[in-house]
């Protein structure tokens, strides 16, 4: 149980002396079912990411726990992240050692749904009255390789039957014939569908539309082509608008938000710099020239070399500002330009320090909402480079504006070598007036582990919560 909220906590490790390993459930409930380990006095280590557990005088993190058959014991663990860890919103036997333990479970499909083991990367739109949720490269129980499609399920909003986002979300699907997820994607041979900036806008009539881009690839640093793409509501499946440059000018990509500007209503697209826009008119999001970018570049740039100009003033400060068909800076032209001399660390738009250490954080990716109970923009987003792990360290910022400044960075969620990538602030599920947020990420050993792995939760989602009060 968590030592503040009295909630069971998942992914918990509880490993024997002859490392044996259980991991809790989303419930918190751990079965021992172990004939080896049931009636007798069995000493277990107590880990988890972002959690601690006291040592004894040896210096050893568990406790010695007499198995009796039946019996039920209950570890308080002691929470060091700011935010709390909820459940894990997909895969297998999330709630696993509830069910054998004959516990209730807050979900339909409490085991296994639409046979899916693990899936990549969220996006969340809200489109005809329901959540629609997609994911990437999704495993499967009977093979070892899945699909590449993108995967989709809706869900109902909680304002509308589905369940509180304390407790879960219920799931449904789009599967195939078979029963397991199928792609939003027509199949092109061996090629990957990544789909990002999902987002809905209404065309002149009124009538939603749900657009985002895809990324066709061949791996993870080849790109082979880039699509602007739209729902078709007849086959559920997603259509092409049209192709969009490889690399270049602004696209929808990370995650997308609403927001009105001077009077002008936009998609906005962070990533975790809301560094994109568009019109948010349906009109206006399927013509890939309305988008613009937020650059310091000159106007009509279309790559990073040693012609590159910067745009200055006549003291030789950058000037930063909305512009179209101008290429998006992203962090490997960013690194060029340092590398060439035309742009120094300190000059670059992105550069929060961490609130306690006064370290500088690099932002990986994330997303940004306008949170009501703060009265500020919010940003939920992972650090590259972490001493704790590579992609696992999750940072809570606030900015006035958009775009920024975006400097005090409040680290809220730590991993030991684990990542936790790709975070989403999910401002549907907001609470009491925005003081509570929720936020999922890709818990997965890709970046940062080759042993150790985490049974059942590598590579899926976990969902956490973060009460804003603190920064008060």
């Amino acid at each position: 149980m968590d030592d503040q909220t009295g909630r069971g906590v998942p992914l918990v490790e509880l490993r024997t002396v002859s490392n044996v390993v259980y991991v809790s459930d989303s419930a918190g409930w751990i079965a021992i079912d172990d004939p080896a380990h049931l009636g007798r006095k069995v000493f277990f280590t107590v880990s988890s990411h972002g959690y601690t557990f006291p040592a004894d005088g040896f210096g050893m993190h568990g406790r010695a726990i007499d198995t009796t058959p039946g019996g039920i014991t209950t570890l308080q663990i002691k929470r060091v992240n700011k935010a709390e860890r909820l459940y894990r919103i997909g895969g297998e036997g999330i709630y696993r050692d509830s069910v054998i333990l004959g516990k209730p479970a807050p979900i339909k499909e409490p085991l296994l749904n639409a046979q899916v083991v693990g899936q990549d990367s969220v996006q969340l739109a809200t489109y005809q009255g329901k959540l629609w949720w997609f994911w990437g490269d999704t495993n499967r129980q009977s093979y070892p390789l899945g699909h590449f499609f993108t995967a989709s399920a809706t869900s109902e909003l909680p304002s509308a039957g589905g369940l509180h986002p304390n407790v879960g979300i219920n799931l449904n699907y789009f599967v195939g014939t078979d029963g397991f997820s199928r792609g939003m994607f027509e199949r092109e041979g061996p090629k990957l569908f990544w789909m990002d900036g999902v987002f809905v806008v209404k065309d002149g009539t009124g009538k939603e539309h749900m657009i985002a881009a895809v990324g066709v690839m061949q791996s993870l640093e080849k790109v082979l082509a880039r699509r602007l793409v739209e729902l078709d509501d007849n086959t559920k499946m997603f259509r092409t608008l049209c192709e969009l440059p490889v690399a270049g000018p602004g696209r929808p990509h990370g995650h997308a938000f609403p927001a009105t500007v001077n009077g002008k209503s936009y998609i906005y697209f962070a990533d975790p710099l809301p560094n994109v826009r568009v019109p948010a008119t349906y009109e206006a999001a399927i013509e890939a020239s309305n988008y613009e970018v937020f650059t310091c570049v000159a106007d009509g740039l279309k790559t990073v070399d040693t012609k590159t100009t910067l745009d200055r003033d006549d003291a030789g400060k950058l000037n930063w500002s909305w512009k179209r068909d101008t290429i998006l800076l992203d962090r490997d032209m960013t690194e060029k330009l340092e590398k060439l001399g035309k742009l120094h660390k300190d000059e670059q738009y992105l550069r929060p320090m961490d609130a306690e250490t006064g370290s500088p954080v690099v932002l990986h990716a994330g997303s940004v909402n306008w949170n009501v109970y703060r009265q500020k923009w919010v940003m939920i987003a992972n650090q590259i480079g972490g001493k704790s792990s590579l992609l696992g360290e999750v940072y809570y910022l606030e900015a006035e504006k958009i775009e920024g400044p975006w400097t005090k960075a409040t680290k809220v969620v730590t991993h030991d070598r684990y990542s936790f990538y790709n975070p989403k602030h999910h401002v549907e599920f907001d609470q009491d007036g925005g003081r509570y947020i929720f936020f999922e990420g890709t818990y997965s050993s890709t970046f940062d582990r080759k042993a150790d792995i985490t049974p059942r939760y590598d590579y899926n989602q976990m969902m956490y919560r973060l009460d804003l009060k603190r920064f008060d």
